[in-house]
């Protein structure tokens, strides 16, 4: 395993500025993932890490060397690709180790590789297979054994489950977690999915316009986003924003609804918001509102209440049934909400 250090990393392409004076320390062992929406750039972030992408400005470390303007081949990295790319007319065992042998690596030395990444990768029944006879996970399975053979310090994914089906995604997702408890390297995965995201990683990296807006544990991101298009970006359904303000005692105050808050903010106008799971359905709750949604998802309910104007989700578990119209009382947990600056979205 190796670490990798940015600093002051600038990409630009096309004269257009991707990303800005970046600085980011990836430790050893650690599954780092870089998330946010398309055109963020955290594609070109990781294809620089890879040298497929020349740095404008700053530098480039992996494994305590400056790699910044070397080739791809001597960084010590293997990437899989979001598409699979393998050989239509090699076996799965062909594929695998194409590359060692371009590489001059001992055939024993290959065979111990292929076997150890097919072993890992549930693909040992499968190697004397061709592409087109195998699923799409099975396909991007290969890929991961490609790069896995080449016993790297780094791991590049670049969004690699995007083009499976939900279950297929929701399976590789587990076997990507136990490949990185077996192996302990350090991988960097790029994904605009939440999901992935929150599953995955050690720490999550969000990114927008090229700028990192915030770096911590899924837990930290989740609980505490550092602005408003951290708190909209993670969450299904997202976060619910509320305008008002706040007085002199630390009570939040909007056209619809008042909540006294727990910890204390400044005072004036702010946006408070609140995570659908913390919007609770209570006969004795203290507000009001009226259903106007109610979307049934299996192990529990989202429910869309117009409170005064203002639409609220939430999210309810049990076998309570709602109907569209109906009359609630409802409350919200004061210990979980974020307040924001309404003029650039920090947190307050």
């Amino acid at each position: 395993m190796a670490n990798v250090h940015l600093r002051k990393l600038s990409i630009t392409l096309g004269g257009k500025p991707i990303i800005r004076e970046l600085d980011l320390q990836v430790e050893p062992g650690e599954f780092l993932v870089l998330l946010g929406p398309s055109g963020c750039g955290k594609s070109t972030l990781l294809h620089s890490i890879a040298g497929l992408i020349d740095a404008t400005a700053g530098s480039i470390e992996i494994g305590g060397q400056d790699m910044t303007l070397a080739d791809p081949s001597e960084r010590g990295i293997g990437m899989v690709f979001q598409s699979y790319a393998l050989y239509p007319t090699m076996t799965v065992k062909d594929n695998m180790s194409f590359g060692l042998k371009m590489a001059g690596t001992p055939k024993a030395e290959i065979a111990r590789r292929v076997e150890r990444a097919a072993e890992m990768l549930q693909l040992d029944a499968l190697l004397s297979r061709k592409p087109a006879q195998l699923s799409g996970g099975q396909r991007q399975r290969v890929a991961i054994g490609r790069a896995l053979v080449r016993e790297a310090g780094v791991f590049l994914f670049d969004e690699p489950l995007s083009n499976l089906d939900a279950k297929l995604r929701a399976e590789l997702r587990r076997e990507l977690k136990l490949l990185h408890a077996r192996l302990g390297s350090t991988m960097i995965y790029v994904t605009h999915d939440q999901v992935e995201a929150m599953t995955l990683a050690s720490r999550i990296v969000v990114m927008q316009g090229g700028v990192v807006q915030q770096i911590g544990t899924p837990a930290e991101v989740y609980e505490r986003p550092a602005n408003r298009f951290v708190a909209g970006f993670l969450g299904a359904p997202a976060m619910n924003f509320i305008d008002g303000e706040v007085d002199l005692h630390n009570r939040f105050s909007s056209r619809s609804l008042a909540l006294a808050l727990q910890e204390p903010v400044p005072t004036g106008a702010a946006t408070l918001g609140v995570r659908p799971e913390h919007v609770h359905i209570d006969a004795d709750g203290p507000l009001k509102g009226t259903v106007t949604l109610v979307e049934p998802m299996g192990n529990h309910q989202v429910l869309w209440l117009d409170c005064g104007g203002q639409v609220l989700s939430a999210i309810v578990h049990g076998p309570a049934v709602f109907t569209a119209g109906q009359a609630l009382r409802f409350g919200i947990d004061a210990a979980r909400v974020s307040l924001f600056d309404p003029a650039d979205g920090t947190r307050l």
